[in-house]
Formats: structure tokens, sequence, C-alpha cells
């Protein structure tokens, strides 16, 4: 099970009436009827349909996804940690660099390929332009509209939009987002649910992994410390701590930190406030990043993420007379991960760093549906005690207005 850990000198004083009433107005959003991102572990038929559509194209040996932002980072996550060895190539286009688009399409066979669109509104600008270049490509390859529905599937919101329009247009198969839950919420859902079933992971357990911890995270009375540490967070942005580290100890769950980036930094960066994400993994960024973590200003939290137990591992036995090859020689490679991650948090903690030790059993499904919403409560709770809405983004949505008048103009 997921645990949390604040290791910090910096102590709360909290007024009991002002912790209920935040409590109760965070319980009032998880159960409004416009947020629907806590009751998703619950919908099953959301996988239900995703499935079908797998049974349906599971012959691809290509996954193209093509969305931004909330629509590729979540499930890019998914693919990193979890991903299988099935057969299938996945290929995400989540910019707009044409050099960069180019690299990747000349990797693929379009013939052979699902294309997977994902935009709610279907008039995100850089989904729209990399699927009419698909669209190109296709139609130099001699594949015409008629037969787009072999090679597409859309994932857009249930009633309105342009991909919903096109999808009867030429009867490509379209499965939903629903119409409550915004895009860096959406990775619970068919978003991330059809590249995940083409990489081999256990959607089912990675909803029970979410609902196993959905109580811990509703109510006061179920579990002080999670919001022990909202609050323990916003005491510390309100005494300028204003931004936010996540390191996990794990290679495969680099793209997490991606993920929780845009989570963290897109909900809660409004009206002056906000805590910057800074993206980070262990041992790598011991290396790096941990000369500023450690001695630099006293300005973040810092959670650091341990993986237990690795599905795999190595021995570090050797016959070298070199004093550092025999100092590993009687561990294995996951002892010195955590040797590394120990003496990371002990070094953290006697420098009076403000940290928060996460730990997971392993790496599975189950784990990383807890994480996920376990960061998506704690992002809506703090939000919360900031008094931001954190399901809007109207400085995101400011710069495409901009980029748009300046196509018309040009």
């Amino acid at each position: 099970m997921l645990s949390w850990n604040i290791r910090s000198s910096h102590k709360l004083a909290l007024n009991d009436s002002d912790m209920k009433e935040a409590v109760q107005n965070y319980g009032t959003t998880l159960s409004s009827s416009e947020i629907g991102f806590f009751r998703l572990p619950e919908n099953i038929e959301l996988l239900d349909e995703t499935r079908k559509v797998y049974e349906h194209f599971k012959h691809k040996k290509h996954f193209i996804h093509i969305g931004i932002g909330g629509s590729a980072l979540g499930p890019e996550m998914l693919i990193s940690a979890l991903g299988k060895e099935t057969g299938c190539q996945f290929t995400f286009i989540n910019n707009i660099d044409p050099d960069d688009l180019s690299k990747k399409l000349n990797k693929v066979n379009l013939k052979e390929s699902l294309v997977y669109v994902v935009s709610k509104s279907g008039t995100t600008a850089e989904t729209v332009a990399a699927m009419a270049i698909i669209i190109n490509e296709l139609n130099r390859l001699g594949i015409n509209e008629e037969s787009f529905k072999d090679y597409f599937v859309f994932c857009t919101d249930p009633e309105k939009g342009e991909l919903r329009k096109l999808s009867k247009t030429w009867n490509i198969t379209t499965l939903d987002i629903p119409s409550n839950i915004g895009g860096r919420f959406s990775v619970l859902t068919p978003v991330g649910f059809l590249p995940a079933f083409f990489a081999g992971i256990n959607n089912e357990a990675i909803l029970y992994g979410a609902k196993k911890i959905q109580k811990e995270l509703s109510t006061l009375c179920e579990s002080k410390s999670f919001f022990d540490l909202a609050f323990w967070i916003k005491s510390l942005h309100d005494k300028g701590v204003k931004q936010t580290v996540l390191m996990p100890y794990s290679s495969l769950l680099k793209d997490f930190s991606s993920w929780f980036v845009q989570l963290w930094a897109e909900s809660l960066g409004k009206d002056g406030k906000g805590l910057t994400p800074i993206p980070a993994y262990g041992a790598t960024d011991q290396h790096s990043q941990m000369q500023l973590f450690m001695e630099g200003p006293k300005d973040k939290i810092i959670f650091i993420l341990e993986v237990h137990k690795h599905q795999t591992n190595y021995s570090l036995k050797n016959n070298l007379a070199a004093e550092s090859f025999k100092n590993l020689s009687a561990f294995t490679l996951s002892d010195l991960m955590k040797a590394e991650l120990e003496g990371t948090l002990t070094a953290l903690s006697e420098n009076d760093r403000h940290v928060v030790h996460l730990s997971i059993p392993q790496l599975n499904e189950e784990s990383v549906g807890q994480l996920v919403l376990f960061t998506e409560c704690l992002t809506v709770m703090v939000g919360e005690l900031l008094k931001v809405n954190p399901f809007n983004q109207p400085g995101v949505e400011a710069g495409k207005k901009y980029a748009n008048e300046w196509l018309k103009n040009h």
C-alpha cells in the first residue's frame, strides 16, 4: 500500500475548525457531479468499452498516439512504468516540432498502425495539425476516407466537438472522455486505457489500486495523515516555500514526474499562487540537482518516492582488487539503490529540508493506480487550501487565443 511520511522540523499549529471547513469543502468537490475524477475507479463501463475497441484492433503492430498535455502525459507514464513486451511498438506524437515528427514517422509503417487521436474538444491545434499530417501520409499510400475507419480511433467528448462530428462522417470508432473529466485528470479513462491494453497492462488492477485507497483520501476520519500533509504544504507555501520536487528512485517512474509536473503546475499555478514543480529521479539526479536541493535555498518541498522491491536484481559480487569494487561485492544493485535513497533522506533531514518520503511495495498496476489517485487528490486538496480552482487553466487558454490570432493575421 502507498504510504507517506513527512520528515521535516516544520511543525503545524492548525485550528480544528479551519481544518474541518477545508476538508468539508474538499469532500463537496469530490462528490460533485461536475467533477468526476474521484469516481473513475468505479466506472467499469469505460473500461469495458475500451476493451471492445482493443479486441477489434489488437492485430495492429504499431500504436500511434496523437495528443498533447493531459491527452498524452498520462498514457506515456503508464507505458514507461508498466508496459510489457507485446510486439506492439508505440509512437507518441505530443508536440509539433517538424524535425521530431519526421524522425518518428520515418520509423513507422502506417499500413500496420492504429492512430489514436485524443482531444476532448477536438480543436486542439497541435493535435489537429498532427492528424492532418497523418491523413496526408495515408492518402499518399493510397488510403482514402472510406478506409480511415480501419486506421483511426478517436477519444473525445461524448456528445460534441470536431472529432465527434468527424467520427460520424467517416464512421470512426470513438471512445468517450467523460464531460466532467479534465485532460490532466483523464489517465484513468479510455485516454490511458487503450494504449495500456496494447502494452499488456492490467487496467483492472490499476483501477483496483485506485479504489483501494479511495477511503483514505476522502474524509478526515479515514486518514488524518493525508490532510496533515496538505495543510503542511499550504503552511510552507505561506512561509515562502514555492517549489515542489518529485524524485522517484526508479527510472521507470521518470515519466510519472513529468505527468505530475503538468497536474501540479496547471492546477495550482493561479492568482499569484502555486508551487513550481521540478521533475527529478534517483539515483541519477543525486549527481546533478541534488546539490541545489541539499544546500540551495530552503524553498522546496521534496517528495522522495521509494520502490521497496524491484522486479529484477543483480549481484555485485566480483573478484576485482580495487577497493571500490570490493566494497560493493557483498551487495546487490537493489541494496545500492536503497542505500542511495536512505542516504539522501538522512542528509536532507539533517540539512533541515522539507521532505516527504513516499513509498510503494513494488512497481505494478495496483501501486500506480494508488499513486495516480493520491496525487490527484492531494492537488485538489492543496488547491482548496490555496483557494484556487484546480480544474481550469486560464493562462493556457490565453496563450491558445493569441496563437490563433497570430495565425489569422499571417
